[in-house]
């Protein structure tokens, strides 16, 4: 049966560099029911696009070089609901994973997945399903089984910081700087220091020193 454009999944991909781009397009090149409407770096591109045509999907990487997908993520659910992300980046640590699910993907791959899988996952998502690869499956309930098991007190300061503080708090007291972290997470730093003060301000904490003492003597982080 001969499907018409109208009928196809609509996608465009998004990744700075030209040589991934050109790879997903071959791997789906026989796809008779997929179609790509458009490449884009960033941000920017990505939204110039989006007013032209509305994609199904959108093929995300991580780490793009002013914005990261995450970041995208975040911004495509709150200003285009009815855009499905799905991710597909080298970074398979649960930090990344955890972080992508709540800014609203509907899917994570790994860069190292099988055509097959790629296929399963777009067709999944564009059905109004979830899909995440075997590898990132597991990575989510081992997480998952480890909040399960700890015994945390309800009334923990920590407990009112978010996923991200954790994250930034963690790289603090593993001693990185403002500049490390913002680069190691693909965020500026202003935003660093903004989730600093609030974890200070969450914490009643007054310095970095005592924020990562704090940390680590709360379990929060190892050195």
């Amino acid at each position: 049966m001969i499907l018409f454009d109208m009928e196809k999944i609509k996608l465009i991909l998004v990744d700075d560099h030209h040589i991934v781009r050109d790879g997903f397009k071959s791997l789906l090149s026989d796809s008779v029911d997929i179609k790509i409407i458009g490449e884009a770096a960033g941000l920017k591109e990505l939204v110039a696009l989006m007013k032209i045509e509305m994609p199904d999907i959108i093929i995300l990487d991580i780490s793009l070089p002013e914005i990261s997908g995450i970041e995208i993520t975040a911004y495509l659910t709150e200003n285009f609901p009815n855009a499905k992300v799905l991710i597909l980046s080298m970074y398979t640590n649960e930090d990344f994973i955890r972080n992508a699910i709540k800014a609203g993907a509907k899917g994570y791959l790994p860069k190292n997945t099988t055509k097959k899988e790629f296929l399963q996952a777009i067709h999944a998502i564009h059905e109004g399903d979830e899909f995440f690869s075997k590898s990132i499956s597991e990575i989510i309930m081992k997480s998952y089984v480890k909040r399960i098991k700890s015994s945390e007190d309800p009334h923990r300061k920590e407990d009112l910081l978010s996923e991200r503080e954790i994250e930034i708090l963690k790289l603090f007291v593993n001693g990185l700087s403002n500049q490390e972290i913002a680069d190691k997470l693909f965020i500026s730093i202003r935003t660093v220091e903004s989730h600093k003060n609030h974890i200070m301000q969450k914490l009643e904490l007054k310095s970095t020193v005592e924020m990562v003492k704090y940390a680590i003597k709360n379990n929060i982080a190892d050195i």
